[in-house]
């Protein structure tokens, strides 16, 4: 798609708290805030198609500049179902690390629920590790070898 203006943006990712989002995806993964909102009202309302919107986002970056968007609506709580990384979907955010074994024992230590150690791809290229963020959403974490 280069040089059709379509670029990935940012990736958006609804949680349960954003409490401890932050924790996850800035303190444990390291991403910086990017920006912080608390948005409602009838372009909110009318842009994600639902009544009385009230969303707060929290925008973080990663050190090439891409973005994850923390989204966190407090008017429309829904009871949490874990989706398979199978199912039909967006399946989960990778992240590159440097050393994914340090960077491994670090998270499992801080609580951090891993699906295998970290293993080696089939061709060698990279170390790969999958691990679920609070609310079990998949987290792949490559270190390119």
């Amino acid at each position: 798609m280069r040089g059709r203006g379509k670029d990935i943006r940012h990736t958006g990712l609804v949680v349960s708290d954003l409490k401890k989002g932050l924790h996850f995806y800035r303190d444990l993964l390291g991403l910086k805030v990017f920006k912080n909102r608390h948005e409602s009202g009838r372009y909110i309302d009318l842009i994600f198609g639902i009544k009385n919107a009230n969303v707060k986002t929290i925008k973080l970056s990663a050190a090439d500049g891409s973005l994850i968007e923390l989204l966190y609506f407090p008017s429309y709580r829904k009871k949490y179902f874990r989706k398979k990384i199978y199912e039909i979907g967006f399946s989960h955010v990778a992240f590159t690390v440097k050393e994914i074994d340090k960077e491994y024992k670090r998270l499992l230590k801080a609580g951090v629920e891993f699906h295998s150690p970290p293993q080696f791809s089939p061709d060698g290229y990279a170390k790969v590790a999958y691990c679920r963020d609070f609310d079990h959403n998949p987290v792949e974490l490559v270190q390119v070898l």
